[in-house]
């Protein structure tokens, strides 16, 4: 076990694996899915990060938010490294799809229930465990952390679904982390403007735990299939919002 894992890491030191993936237009195709999932799935994960250090002065909310970025390097490295070894096991795969599934299936129940709990504005307070152990500033930093791992196991799964390529799911993984925070206010913009993607996105969660139960049975769903429902998600969201558009005018 130890070996594999061992050969997995050094696989993110092989320049020729480095040169495969980066002119593979598949590849390539598959890390945009990864980034467009961890955007349309973490956009509202990094408002969230961003009310958590607001009782910072301004200086410390960046320097937190940072470290918390390095912080999400390091699991994402450490998960795929991992990852790439346990997804091989049948039971792993078959949980990482039931949870998947069941993320998917929580989403649509939460979305036909009415009325929708307020989302909490506010930020830590000082009073908090975490800040009485570590003060103010690293308590944050380690609230944030751990914000991270809880926000990152949902993509980290569903990027495992996308590919087992250990370099698609580096590439992919640590451009979304860098998106997540860099343009996160983009993809609530567009959230806000097309709700309907919000929706789109666990249709895609639930495409990829299909895909990943049908591994186990050594059924694989071909690049292009897989693309191809991607089109028509999407497709169909546009459809509907614009649907839902020309109903409001009326």
């Amino acid at each position: 076990m130890l070996t594999s894992i061992m050969d997995t890491y050094a696989q993110f030191f092989d320049w020729g694996m480095w040169v495969h993936v980066l002119s593979d237009p598949v590849s390539w195709g598959l890390i945009g899915t990864l980034i467009l999932l961890e955007g349309l799935l973490s956009a509202d994960n990094a408002l969230v990060l961003a009310v958590m250090v607001r009782h910072l002065p301004k200086k410390q909310r960046k320097k937190a938010l940072f470290y918390g970025l390095l912080g999400a390097y390091a699991f994402r490295f450490i998960a795929i490294g991992l990852g790439v070894y346990l997804i091989n096991l049948w039971w792993v795969k078959v949980l990482g799809a039931t949870y998947l599934a069941w993320l998917a299936i929580k989403y649509f129940i939460d979305k036909t229930k009415q009325g929708e709990s307020e989302e909490e504005t506010k930020g830590m307070s000082k009073e908090s465990f975490l800040i009485r152990m570590f003060g103010n500033l690293w308590g944050t930093v380690v609230a944030v952390e751990l914000m991270d791992i809880a926000f990152s196991v949902d993509s980290v799964l569903a990027a495992f679904g996308v590919s087992e390529k250990v370099w698609v799911l580096l590439i992919g993984g640590m451009l979304g982390v860098l998106m997540m925070r860099g343009i996160a206010g983009v993809f609530l913009k567009l959230i806000d403007k097309v709700p309907e993607l919000e929706t789109a996105a666990y249709v895609l969660i639930a495409i990829i735990s299909v895909k990943m139960y049908l591994s186990v049975v050594h059924i694989e769903i071909s690049h292009v299939m897989f693309f191809f429902l991607i089109v028509i998600t999407f497709a169909i969201t546009f459809v509907v919002h614009f649907r839902n558009l020309r109903h409001i005018k009326e």
